[in-house]
């Protein structure tokens, strides 16, 4: 088992350790990453974008960088999943599965995993790009009635233009945007794209609307500075917001300084504060009302 070993982290607490385990989930077994807090506030779980996984939240190009263990000393325990189709579940479904479909496998391995760990209050949804979609579809579950809250990064109604097979620069912006060895240490986070994904990318404007209309939980939408695949301007800002119709709470943020691949930049201690700022929000609601 890995453990974190970087020593800025010493003074302030002990580092909490990042673990891969299984979730069974019907027919598939998906893998993840675990960091687990002691009593847990709640637990955040995080979804993927396309072509990564769950190593995404874990950047180990520098100790500011890992969403995982800043949550898990914090108060939450943190689980990021490899999404149908990624890492552990490839040799069983190479293909993938629909954003639907992975939003019921994985509420299915939520469910088991709720009986062996504890939840605190309860589930946050975080999601990055592709991941952004899948933890929409979970939120606008009337079964998902655990989930008290959802963040989202790298995904939105319209695309900026036709995304293109080329689109390094698109995703990660200059190369200053993100901590030295980035790239290099970065390999483990990185798997094949399954087949449907991009064909179901490429549809999802047609269907953003229907599923925002459905979730009724606080929602958090941020874009980077110099994100360049989805468009953020003004008009389309308030497009974004008005489709939350049934939320109680919808943010939409601005992270400067940073490009597509938020998690992974400088600026990513700065976007996850303010992601587990906004759910300890969202705690605070519940337990006033």
């Amino acid at each position: 088992m890995a453990t974190h070993g970087f020593g800025s982290d010493v003074a302030v607490g002990a580092v909490p350790e990042v673990r891969r385990i299984d979730l069974a989930a019907g027919e598939l077994t998906l893998s993840a990453l675990l960091c687990a807090a002691e009593n847990p506030r709640a637990v955040v779980v995080a979804l993927h974008g396309a072509g990564t996984g769950a190593h995404y939240f874990d950047g180990r190009a520098h100790p500011d960088v890992s969403l995982l263990a800043l949550g898990a000393r914090l108060g939450y325990t943190m689980l990021a999943i490899d999404r149908p189709g990624y890492h552990g579940s490839t040799p069983e479904f190479p293909g993938g599965q629909s954003i639907s479909r992975q939003a019921h496998t994985i509420a299915i391995a939520l469910r088991n995993f709720r009986a062996d760990h504890e939840m605190g209050q309860g589930i946050f949804l975080l999601g990055h790009s592709f991941g952004s979609a899948v933890a929409m579809t979970m939120a606008a579950d009337p079964a998902g009635s655990e989930v008290l809250g959802l963040d989202i990064s790298g995904w939105a109604a319209h695309f900026a233009s036709t995304p293109k097979p080329d689109t390094v620069r698109m995703h990660w912006g200059a190369l200053r945007l993100y901590p030295p060895g980035t790239f290099r240490s970065g390999a483990a986070m990185l798997g094949p794209e399954p087949p449907g994904e991009r064909a179901e990318a490429f549809d999802w404007t047609t269907t953003f609307a229907a599923v925002a209309s459905r979730i009724a939980v606080p929602i958090r939408v941020t874009f980077a500075e110099y994100e360049a695949i989805w468009r953020h301007d003004a008009e389309s800002v308030r497009e974004l917001r008005s489709a939350f119709r049934s939320a109680p709470a919808v943010l939409v943020d601005r992270q400067p300084d940073a490009g597509h691949n938020i998690s992974l930049g400088w600026a990513a201690r700065s976007y996850h504060l303010r992601s587990l700022g906004f759910f300890e929000e969202c705690l605070a609601r519940r337990n006033m009302n």
